[in-house]
């Protein structure tokens, strides 16, 4: 499972994290590929025009965990980083979920106990 949060472009037959930026777009890859040029280990960028790209859109990934929903924020060693997205502060508390900003609750869950992990798209 891949846990993918943010903008991802279509260019050149390939889809790629992205963050556009007025008329373009800056694309981002693991390795390198033609025009990419490397900005940090494993890490590589291209900037192309918004009109060049085959579509951008944003990708959240969701789950059910002990039977609340959540956004999946990221993945590290069997763990997930989920944020609490049912907008109910006492089922939030009552999960026993880290309090990390004003009415946002997040959590480290094992990727054993979520269910019905899905993205969805805008």
């Amino acid at each position: 499972m891949s846990v993918r949060h943010g903008f991802y472009a279509a260019w050149h037959g390939a889809e790629y994290e992205a963050s556009p930026d007025g008329d373009s777009v800056r694309l981002y890859a693991a390795r390198h590929a033609d025009g990419f040029r490397q900005i940090a280990p494993e890490r590589y960028v291209q900037v192309v025009p918004l009109a060049d790209v085959d579509h951008l859109h944003y990708v959240t990934t969701h789950c059910t965990w002990r039977g609340e929903p959540f956004v999946v924020l990221g993945e590290h060693e069997g763990w997930l980083r989920v944020e609490y997205s049912g907008g109910k502060a006492p089922v939030a508390e009552g999960l026993g979920l880290e309090l990390f900003d004003r009415g946002v609750y997040q959590a480290w869950a094992s990727r054993h106990e979520v269910e019905d992990v899905h993205e969805e798209t805008v």
